[in-house]
């Protein structure tokens, strides 16, 4: 069990380690990491609007004295826009990032567009409320969105300081460029979404198998404190636990494929079981989408408004389940 309190704010890690927290963990609240050595500091992400990226960087400053003006480097660990879309207001510093996830950020990062759905969410119907259910309370219209300035292949460490911090690309696997960043000193990883805890993991790219392998090299790092990118401060048990998920979902999902289910007969077909009392169930549907996507080598562009769809119905399945017990 973490000794850190899963409450909202910075948590001193101790020797110039700091977690950001964002309780509950739910769609949008992620956490974020500071790393500070001297008179220099790397924060691993910013969040999903630049309100609460600016409430963010205060903290830090008020407690460390490095806030929006004295961060160094920005790592951000993925594409997804609540650890990217504050990148601006870090404007002294370098935003590193992998080659894989500053392409998505290209390709498919721009905040004006959530903002434009948000807007015609009353329009769309059942589908469109349950997107401003769980993304309404964004200012994504506030955002200028700033992409990296340097990206990497593979492996690369920074200093900061005297420490190391070692950025090790995983995916694809969450989505197509996920890093973890390790920082030996500390004895800790941020792991971005490559980790959810008491949350559901959700694979935008796949394939889960590399996302499983990524658990591995987690659990293989001499890390005594693990930051995921939603949920509490966790160890190698969290890592396990949730790999464990991804094992079984994998199988599950390949024995209804086998047996001539489409993807959303399999998804309502599954039994979560006991991570049924996880966080955001409903997003089975598009891990289990995109291992059928996996199987079936269909690299077809994506009907998102259809998966979000059905992440609305096995929501809504879920919850008539839960009110029936």
């Amino acid at each position: 069990m973490s000794k850190w309190q899963f409450t909202k704010g910075l948590h001193d890690l101790g020797h110039g380690a700091y977690a950001y927290l964002q309780p509950s963990g739910t769609w949008g609240y992620s956490n974020a990491g500071l790393i500070i050595d001297g008179d220099q500091s790397l924060l691993v992400d910013t969040l999903f609007d630049e309100r609460l990226t600016a409430e963010m960087l205060a903290a830090m400053q008020d407690a460390t004295g490095f806030g929006a003006d004295k961060i160094g480097f920005v790592v951000n660990t993925h594409s997804n826009g609540d650890h990217t879309f504050g990148n601006r207001l870090a404007k002294n510093a370098v935003i590193i990032a992998s080659e894989a996830a500053a392409h998505e950020m290209r390709e498919e990062g721009n905040p004006q567009t959530l903002a434009q759905v948000i807007k015609n969410a009353d329009s769309m119907g059942e589908v469109g409320a349950f997107f401003k259910r769980i993304f309404g309370a964004f200012d994504f219209a506030g955002v200028t969105f700033r992409l990296p300035d340097r990206t990497f292949t593979g492996e690369e460490t920074i200093r900061v300081g005297d420490k190391r911090v070692e950025l090790i690309q995983v995916g694809p696997a969450h989505t197509a460029g996920d890093v973890i960043a390790f920082i030996p000193a500390n004895r800790i990883v941020y792991t971005g979404d490559i980790l959810f805890i008491d949350g559901t993991p959700i694979a935008w790219a796949g394939p889960v198998s590399n996302w499983i392998k990524a658990c591995d090299r987690i659990m293989a790092l001499d890390a005594d404190v693990i930051v995921p990118g939603h949920g509490p401060i966790t160890d190698k048990a969290g890592v396990k636990r949730m790999q464990d998920y991804l094992v079984y979902l994998d199988r599950e999902t390949r024995k209804r494929h086998g047996a001539g289910m489409n993807s959303w007969e399999a998804a309502q077909d599954i039994a979560l079981g006991s991570f049924g009392d996880w966080l955001d169930a409903e997003r089975l549907a598009v891990t289990v989408d995109t291992i059928y996507r996996e199987i079936n080598a269909d690299n077809s562009r994506r009907n998102v408004a259809d998966l979000f769809g059905r992440m609305m119905q096995l929501e809504r399945r879920y919850a008539s389940r839960r009110d029936a017990n």
